[in-house]
């Protein structure tokens, strides 16, 4: 079988194209990568911390929601998604609407690729792994990504208001 087919009984239907396997073979990609990083942070004796301030919370999620957007969405970032996606259309704010291609695990990829509710999972899992490590590396990337997501903010403001003065 080629990468694009499906084999019997992986979906959900006869005529179904999930990749369950594809599926099946990321989420144990990221279980695993998550369980060797707590192996080696316990191995190491790296304290993790007892609790996550209400602030770093939110820098951590406004991070997360920015890196997804820019991997999932951003045209810079479409050679990343291209062997996996293709382009459907361009939407706004120069953002893309990419789409899965293949089958199997590139399908699956191309899934987790260009979904950044998909992806947010993993970006949040690697800010977090890099938090318990090097919390101050990690606010301060926090931060450079919130100040993107303030300074997109003023960009939609700046344009809304540009458009109701010219209209």
């Amino acid at each position: 079988m080629t990468d694009g087919e499906q084999r019997p009984g992986e979906g959900y239907g006869e005529d179904d194209e999930t990749p369950l396997g594809g599926y099946a073979t990321l989420a144990t990609t990221f279980a695993a990568t998550a369980a060797v990083f707590a192996a080696t942070a316990r191995h190491r004796g790296l304290r993790l911390p007892d609790t996550v301030p209400p602030w770093d919370v939110a820098l951590l999620g406004t991070a997360t929601f920015k890196a997804s957007r820019l991997l999932t969405k951003d045209k810079v970032t479409s050679f990343l998604r291209a062997p996996f996606t293709h382009r459907e259309r361009d939407s706004n704010a120069d953002e893309v609407m990419d789409a899965p291609r293949g089958g199997g695990l590139r399908r699956a990829v191309g899934d987790l690729v260009s979904c950044p509710f998909c992806t947010s999972a993993w970006v949040a899992g690697g800010l977090v792994g890099t938090y318990a490590v090097a919390p101050r590396a990690a606010r301060l990337l926090c931060a450079g990504l919130s100040a993107v997501v303030l300074s997109d903010w003023l960009q939609y403001a700046w344009s809304v208001t540009e458009q109701k003065a010219e209209g």
